[in-house]
């Protein structure tokens, strides 16, 4: 039987087995999808390049160890490395800003910023939705609470008037709403930057 008429957890099976082409199979099959996604995100052929040998090395080292869990489909588990890995880049990027100098250095360009770039916006937006998902986890009145006051810029006294409670309850309800916020964070792990 040819190799690319195999599903993904037969040749990883294969290669878990000894089998190399197994794996040439696998990385053949599913090479432009994960390129091209990496690419539309940091529009440098050589850092995609990385990214790319980055993931398929942590795909490999996984495979090689027994850790692979058949949890889903792999191109998902692929494309999720691959995600976490430019995640990673742009922070790191984020954290070493670079200066060039043109002898019209201003001290103040450099403190107040610029324009967000595309991939600081793009993780901002990553994690603008992991948290929109996790506040759903929160109790009702607590979420509510805490939705008209961040999304809708609403005051305190207006949230208590419109859900008629008194000012007390609704910030009392925006502060558990922050305290469990904070403990499904801790407890699902996730990273906030």
């Amino acid at each position: 039987m040819k190799k690319m008429a195999l599903s993904d957890n037969e040749l990883i099976s294969q290669y878990a087995s000894g089998d190399e082409s197994a794996l040439k199979s696998l990385i053949t099959r599913h090479e432009k999808k994960v390129f091209s996604y990496i690419m539309l995100s940091v529009k440098s052929r050589e850092l995609a390049e990385d990214i790319f040998q980055d993931t398929f090395i942590k795909v490999i080292n996984t495979i090689r160890s027994g850790n692979y869990k058949e949890e889903g489909k792999f191109i998902q588990w692929v494309m999720r490395i691959a995600n976490n890995l430019k995640i990673d880049y742009f922070r790191k990027v984020q954290r070493m800003p670079a200066f060039e100098t043109n002898g019209e250095f201003d001290i103040f360009d450099v403190i107040y910023g610029t324009e967000p770039s595309a991939e600081q916006k793009i993780i901002t937006e990553q994690i603008y939705t992991e948290l929109r998902s996790l506040i759903q986890l929160l109790p009702d009145e607590q979420r509510e609470v805490l939705e008209m006051r961040i999304y809708q810029d609403i005051s305190f006294k207006d949230i208590a008037d419109i859900t008629d409670v008194s000012i007390n309850t609704a910030l009392g309800r925006m502060r558990y709403a922050l305290i469990n916020l904070r403990k499904i964070i801790k407890e699902r792990n996730v990273v906030m930057c």
